[in-house]
């Protein structure tokens, strides 16, 4: 297990699967069921509960819980997962729950991920590859959040609530429904302002797709329109951007209603 990096003051549990050049803390605990991927970096003061399986080339700060049970009060300690891909940096206070056998079983965060300080991933969630989660950002259980998506610090995430790709959450913003992809949102409880135009400026979206988004904001959010005839106008524009069809997948998967 790669002993020489691990402290001496840190308690893993020989049931805990670790590659060789893991490095862990001091006084950080490993339990069993705890699968710790190549290229890992735990701090100290870490508590490491299972099953959870961590990937390759992560960073875990001091004090953070990763794969706690879940405090939902159906759970009565079935063995579900927490699954953490590659290349994450997990700030200091950070806690990662388990998911319920009454969802998905587990509770799933992709890769190249930013939760920093004492954000709170509820069982069940899904976040994808590249999001940033700021400051004490939560997400209660079975939220979902796309890819790129930027959660900014003290957001409140309702469950069941999608965050769609791309999207960019302002600093206290209070989310009860679901966030279509490329949207900016902020307030509490939470309103569509306008396109996340600087975050798709950054992720290389062509002036070209920027304008036919912001076009496709003011379908959604500025003529009236109820979301099926919304969608359908946006179908009919496809052939002037294929990057429209993440937007109408995000609206048409929608379960909660769409900020408005």
């Amino acid at each position: 297990m790669g002993q020489s990096k691990i402290h001496p003051q840190a308690i893993v549990d020989p049931r805990a699967e670790i590659a060789a050049d893991v490095e862990i803390g001091p006084w950080t605990t490993v339990g069993p069921d705890v699968v710790i991927g190549e290229g890992c970096k735990i701090f100290s003061h870490v508590v490491l509960k299972g099953p959870t399986v961590i990937g390759k080339n992560n960073t875990i700060f001091q004090f953070s819980s990763v794969g706690e049970d879940t405090p939902d009060l159906k759970y009565n300690g079935e063995p579900t997962r927490l699954v953490i891909g590659d290349n994450n940096i997990i700030r200091e206070g950070a806690t990662l729950h388990r998911g319920t056998v009454q969802d998905r079983n587990e509770t799933t965060i992709g890769n190249d991920n930013l939760l920093m300080a004492y954000v709170h991933v509820g069982h069940d969630s899904v976040i994808g590859n590249n999001c940033i989660l700021v400051n004490n950002a939560s997400l209660a259980g079975h939220v979902i959040v796309g890819d790129w998506a930027i959660l900014s610090g003290y957001t409140l995430v309702h469950q069941f609530c999608r965050i769609g790709a791309f999207s960019f959450a302002g600093m206290g913003a209070a989310i009860g429904k679901d966030i279509p992809a490329y949207m900016m949102v902020a307030g509490a409880p939470a309103a569509a302002r306008s396109i996340n135009m600087e975050g798709l400026k950054r992720r290389g979206f062509s002036k070209d797709e920027i304008a036919t988004i912001n076009k496709a904001f003011k379908t959604i959010y500025r003529r009236g329109l109820t979301l099926e005839k919304a969608i359908e106008e946006l179908q009919s524009m496809l052939t002037e951007a294929s990057c429209l069809q993440l937007l109408i997948d995000s609206l048409q998967s929608s379960t909660r209603g769409i900020v408005r």
